[in-house]
């Protein structure tokens, strides 16, 4: 019987925990970045909106007789 192992003898138990702190590592930042720049991204489109209904307000008030 022929057994293929990793080098090193890194088993089951190992690489499952290599691949936990991998996610926690990795993706944890990487889901806290793409969070902290969605919420940038809508607060600027709101800062925009406003001021464009600002703008609308004064025009609508300037054609008020």
């Amino acid at each position: 019987m022929i057994t293929v192992g990793i080098p090193g003898g890194i088993g089951g138990p190992e690489l499952l925990i290599l691949l936990l702190l991998a996610v926690f590592f990795l993706a944890v930042p990487i889901i806290v970045i793409v969070a902290i720049v969605t919420f940038l991204d809508r607060r600027r489109n709101d800062d925009e909106r406003v001021r464009a209904l600002e703008q609308r307000v004064e025009a609508l008030e300037d054609e008020r007789p």
